[in-house]
Formats: structure tokens, sequence, C-alpha cells
């Protein structure tokens, strides 16, 4: 294999799916079985191709066209009928020529009777040699002239009910393969149908309701799959009416306006027998109705998509394959991918998994960087698309994130919120990242503390937009002074922690043990290397653990111009960076808060401090402290 050309693109949707064998196996089955499918996931792992793979997959069935009929004994009742597909059309077409003949026969009917009135007063005076029965005859044959002018321009409405027009409501036409509807972000009316507001309403000018009544997405997924992204965004009424469809197999349009005319009109029950294949995110699933949740779980599965699959020859080479389907699908805008792009596409999966001996499986972000990467080729007219140009993609193609985030640096360090030099007493580099899922980056997070006499405060007072998590790993951290100084330093000490200019917000605990370095520092009056990042989540007990986002964050860190970096040493398996970019920094693992404080402050003239802190006295003299007390 010399580049993307000399892989072989798999034909069904279900053979391109990547990374994710569990939940091919499962759409195999569902699709066999007819079964829905509930999938949970972040964004761009491949749930839309798996809901596109199960309609590719469903067995042959006679797909039907669905039509609306008038119903000659109630007019807001119109009828449905189903047919074979791709005979509807010509269904309601002879229908309406039926009609439009009947039409013909009646006003061929009138023009013959309309001549012979012309004639007949002509024939009367010449019969009758008398002028006042010709004028008479000739008045009433004028009047009917009129008439039978009024009756042909309202033809369609005099005869309405001899009239039977139908409306293809559901059209299969040409369809070779089972119905595919992605409904995401659909209203209530393009999902469940509607019925258009007539504005005739009276004197014979009105639409008969079956012309008005408009399809839903379920009805046009009859015997197919219904793909719906983002289930619980659906109003509450909307999952309800949706639940009854799948109970029922069936379900009856109606106008969704309560002020239109349409929310008179109601149909015969219309067919709508499909699979659902719902999607959604982990934190969406408290506003999924629990009644429709419980009908797919029970007449179907629940899949837990994959976000990162194992580093293994065999998973590199489907990365390959990836590239190759990308390339694919662009249909020549873009050239093939030589065995170093592909490389470098697969050093970038690995650094995006966020873990050590993985490769991301959010996809859909890895193939904007195909796509920026074959960009560049074109433009500069490559016959391939190389590792430099991949290379390059990644600064063309950076997240909004990214972007962000080196705005974010770039003007905190050109007005000094950022320092990275020197030493400062209770000022600390702690690092986080902003976004979520695939679309996240680092940024330098400076934290300050400062520790007052006082005691009136009840809890530790921490300013900067901090979310719930990061509140409570503040409190957290006066266990941690207790344990050391064998004091409950709230009682006699006020502590403030400001997270500097975060207007961002910040969430989560990974910036523990930056805290507790600020506030020891503060109270100890012990100065921090400003040349020091850190990063790790912290134990009441003293112990540092493992946090997410972990490359980004160093990335982030080595970007600012950080020499040292202190992580949790469960993360440094987990960090996926360049050697020549690590080959700029001092990565420090560390397990607990006596190693980070080892290396992050300053101990000149500390000498019996350090001791007390990093040799573990000031446990031995707590502990001595509490014999006393016992005694």
């Amino acid at each position: 294999m010399k580049s993307t050309k000399d892989i072989k693109v798999p034909e069904k949707v279900v053979d391109q799916v990547i990374g994710q064998e569990e939940a091919v196996r499962i759409i195999r089955k569902a699709a066999q079985q007819r079964r829905h499918v509930l999938l949970i996931g972040d964004p761009g792992t491949g749930k839309s191709m798996l809901g596109i793979a199960l309609a590719e997959l469903l067995p042959k069935s006679e797909v039907k066209d669905i039509l609306s009929y008038p119903n000659p004994n109630d007019e807001n009742n119109p009828l449905i009928k189903t047919v074979e597909a791709g005979k509807g059309r010509d269904f309601a077409k002879s229908q309406t020529l039926d009609s439009k003949q009947l039409m013909k026969n009646n006003n061929f009917l009138l023009f013959i009777v309309a001549i012979l009135t012309f004639v007949a007063p002509w024939w009367i005076r010449y019969k009758y040699e008398s002028d006042v029965m010709f004028a008479a005859f000739f008045l009433g044959g004028m009047l009917f002239l009129a008439a039978f002018a009024m009756m042909l321009s309202m033809g369609p409405k005099v005869f309405k009910n001899k009239l039977v027009t139908p409306k293809v409501i559901v059209d299969n036409f040409n369809f070779k393969k089972a119905p595919f509807y992605d409904a995401t972000g659909a209203h209530a009316g393009a999902l469940l149908g509607d019925v258009l507001h007539d504005p005739f309403q009276s004197g014979g000018l009105g639409t008969p309701a079956n012309q008005r009544v408009v399809a839903g997405m379920m009805h046009k997924a009859h015997l197919g799959v219904l793909f719906i992204d983002e289930m619980a965004t659906l109003h509450p009424r909307t999952q309800q009416e949706l639940l009854s469809a799948l109970q029922e197999k069936k379900f009856p349009i109606t106008g969704q306006s309560e002020r239109s005319a349409g929310a008179m009109v109601r149909t015969e029950p219309v067919p709508c027998d499909f699979v659902l294949v719902a999607a959604g995110n982990l934190d969406s699933m408290k506003n999924l109705h629990p009644a429709l949740r419980s009908r797919i779980r029970g007449y179907g599965y629940e899949i837990y998509m994959n976000e990162t699959m194992k580093d293994t020859k065999a998973n590199r080479i489907k990365i390959a394959h990836f590239v190759a389907q990308e390339v694919k699908k662009e249909k020549g805008k873009i050239a093939h991918f030589t065995i170093g792009a592909i490389n470098a596409i697969i050093k970038e999966a690995q650094r995006r998994a966020n873990r050590k001996g993985c490769l991301t499986l959010h996809l859909r972000s890895l193939g904007g960087l195909v796509r920026a990467a074959g960009d560049l080729a074109k433009e500069e007219k490559a016959e391939f698309v190389e590792a430099k140009h991949v290379k390059a993609a990644k600064l063309l193609a950076r997240p909004l994130e990214q972007q962000i985030a080196d705005k974010y640096i770039e003007r905190k360090k050109e007005y000094e919120v950022i320092v990275t030099e020197g030493t400062q007493v209770g000022r600390v580099n702690g690092l986080a990242v902003i976004g979520s899922g695939s679309a996240h980056s680092g940024i330098l997070l400076p934290i300050e503390a400062e520790v007052t006499p006082g005691g009136k405060t009840a809890d530790i007072i921490a300013t900067g937009k901090l979310g719930e998590i990061a509140k409570e790993a503040v409190k957290n951290v006066s266990a941690i002074i207790m344990r050391y100084f064998g004091e409950d330093i709230k009682e006699t000490r006020d502590i403030y922690v400001q997270f500097l200019q975060t207007h961002e917000g910040v969430e989560g605990d990974s910036a523990s043990i930056a805290v507790a370095t600020a506030i020891i520092s503060a109270l100890k009056s012990i100065p921090v290397k400003q040349s020091v990042a850190m990063t790790g989540s912290l134990s009441v007990r003293g112990e540092v653990l493992p946090i997410g986002g972990v490359t980004s964050k160093v990335e982030a860190a080595i970007d600012t111009g950080i020499k040292t970096i202190i992580v949790p040493k469960t993360n440094m398996q987990d960090i996926v960076i360049d050697k020549e970019r690590l080959n700029l920094v001092t990565i420090i693992p560390v397990t607990s808060i006596n190693e980070v404080l080892k290396h992050a402050l300053d101990w000149k003239g500390k000498k019996q401090l350090k001791e007390m802190i990093i040799n573990g006295q000031a446990q031995k003299a707590l502990k001595k402290t509490s014999k006393t007390k016992k005694n």
C-alpha cells in the first residue's frame, strides 16, 4: 500500500463504521428483528452512520404509498388508503382524470342544451310566426347561457360531492430499499404530520381537508428507519405522541396549531410501523421520557458508543480505511493520502484519544483534519496529500476552543496576567481545559490565595465563576491544611482564593493541587516558582488523583513558556505529544501533595518548614498531640 488509492472502500455503510464492533453487531440483530435502538455517546462517534446502516440492513419488505381521501360523511375526518409503492401517483392521477372526465361530460351536455336553447327561439318564431314567443324564448336562452357560464367557472365546486380527488401523502416512488429519515431537530409538525391552514373556509371556496394533509417523517418512515439525534430535546408532549405511534404502529394526522383551521381536521390513523433509532449524549438522558425509554429498552437495545479503541496494528489500518473513506466522499475534491500522511493522521488520533495506547473514535473532527489537509494539497496542486500538509492543516483546522485558548494566552501575557518567571507568594499556575468531547483545548489558569487573620467566615471564599465540583474541591483543601499543620485554620484565619479573570467559568476538580499549593504558600509565606504549572485532583488524604485532558493541558503549558509541569503519575501514560515539544519542558509525575510542594515551592530559608511538611514531621506532631489529649 502506497496511498489511500490502494485501499478498497466497502460499499455497505455498515462496513464503513470504525471502532464500534459491538454496536455493529447489535445493529445487525436489530435490523434482522426490526428492533428499536437507543445510541448514547459523544457527537461524531458514528451514531448517524449506524442509523443509516440499520436501514440498509432491514429485510426487504413491501413499502407502501399512502393516500388521503375525502370523507363523504365527515369532511374533517379524511380517509386513509395504502397502495403498493410507486402506484400512489398513478392511482391519484387516474382518480383525478376520472373526476375531470365527469366534469367534461357534464359540460358537454350543458353545451348541447345551450345550443338547443339558442336555436329554439328561431324555430318557435318560424313555427308560430310570433314575435312575442320569440322574445320570451330568447330572453330565457340568455338567462340560461349566463347560468351555463357560471357553472363552467364553478364546476368543481358545484360537483364537489361527486368528485373524488385523493392526495399522495407518502410517496415511495422508485424506492429500492427501506426508507431512512433523519428527523433531528424537526418540529412537531414535521415529525408527527400536520394539516395546513385554509383561509377560505366558507362560500364553497375552501380547499378540501384531505388536500391539506401533510404526512410527518414518522409516517414517511413506515417500514423503514426513523433516526432522531438529541432525542431528549424533543418536547415532552411530542415524545408522548411518538411513544403512542411506537405502540400502535399508526397515528392520525391533525393540525399542530390550535389557531389553525387544520386543528379541526383529524385523519384516520395513518400507518407508521418504523424502527426508531434514537441518539443522544449521557447528560441528556434525564430529559428523555421514561416511558419512551422503557419502550425502546423493552423492544430493542441500548448502546453506549466507544470513544476510543486500542492502538493496535489492526486498528491503525482501520484509521487508514477511514481516511480512504473520507477521500472517496469528497468525490475528487481532494487528493489521496500517502503513507506518511496516513501516519500523521494516526498520530493525531493517538493525541486526541487522551489515553496512552488508544486511538480516538471522534472521527468527525478527525475527518475535518483530513479535508483541511486535502485542501492545502489542492492549493499547492500536489498529486498526493503528504505529512507536511497534515501538519499545516492542524493549525488551519483548529477547533474554536483552540482559537479561543490561543487568544486567551496572548491577551493574558500582554497584560501580564500570566507570569512564567520568578517567584510569588500565594500565586500558582494551574492548568485547565475549555470545551468538551473531542473539541477541547488547554489553557493556563492563574490562581491566587490570601490568608488573613479573622476566622469569621465558615468556608473558604473562592471567586472566579466556579461550578459546583470546583467549589467542593476548594472546600476539601481545608482538610489537607489540618492534616499537615494540626490546626483548623478556619477558626483563626479567613482564606480567599481567586481564579484570575476566568470569565468563561471553572468546573471540575483538576485544579485541586494548585489551590492547595496556593493556600499553603500564602499561609506560610513560601514563594511559588512561576515557571512551574500543575494539574491534578486531590483527595482529602493528600493523594494526587488522575484528571482528564492532560495532553491538551501540557500543550498549553508548553505554548505559554512554562518550563516544569507537575501531573499525576497515573496520567503520564496519557500524554501523547511529539518528542521535540516534550524536550522543551520537564514533566514531573507526583502521587501526593508532599511531592507537589517539594517541586513547586521555593524553599530557600525555609529548611525547617520543608522538613516538617515534606518529611512528614507535621503528621507525627499531629499524632503526638492527639495522644496527649487522650491521656
